[in-house]
């Protein structure tokens, strides 16, 4: 993976987490033009979830899954990160795991990044720990759609 482009990581990204998601049997749409910041659109039926991809870096004991963008414009490099108006959640791919997560824009909306843990913290610490397998990616969907469940019922 090191030798891949940006642009390439990007892509191995997009097609490992469509792939997960279409495995769940739902439908992943994509849109027709660049300009967005989602990368693929998943239908919960009847919510839609706006994702950004990200490739997942294993660093030892975590993943690190970095949010911020950078683009060069005419008055010099412009260093960004996602918010809820832009994105619902963000998708990381590890490839060494061959694994996908998702986390809610509301956990890391503005942020830098974030570090899903994988291994336990070497004095034993949990409490404040981001643990990678409470955003993985079949765990969040059901929880979405259970959200959404429970929100339907408080509507009617």
């Amino acid at each position: 993976m090191h030798e891949l482009t940006p642009s390439q990581k990007g892509a191995v990204a997009e097609a490992a987490i469509t792939a997960k998601v279409i495995q769940l049997g739902l439908t992943v749409l994509r849109p027709l033009c660049e300009g967005r910041r989602y990368d693929l659109v998943i239908d919960l039926e009847p919510q839609l979830l706006r994702i950004q991809c990200k490739l997942a870096q294993r660093l030892g004991g975590v993943l690190s899954v970095r949010l911020k963008t950078s683009r060069y414009t005419p008055n010099g490099y412009i260093t960004t990160s996602y918010s809820a108006a832009e994105v619902d959640a963000i998708a990381a791919y590890s490839p060494e795991l061959n694994r996908c997560f998702l986390i809610p824009i509301s956990e890391v909306s503005g942020r830098r990044g974030i570090h899903l843990r994988l291994d336990p913290t070497r004095n034993n610490q949990n409490q404040g720990i981001t643990w990678a397998d409470d955003y993985a990616l079949d765990v969040m969907i059901q929880r979405q759609r259970a959200d959404e469940r429970a929100h339907e019922g408080d509507v009617e």
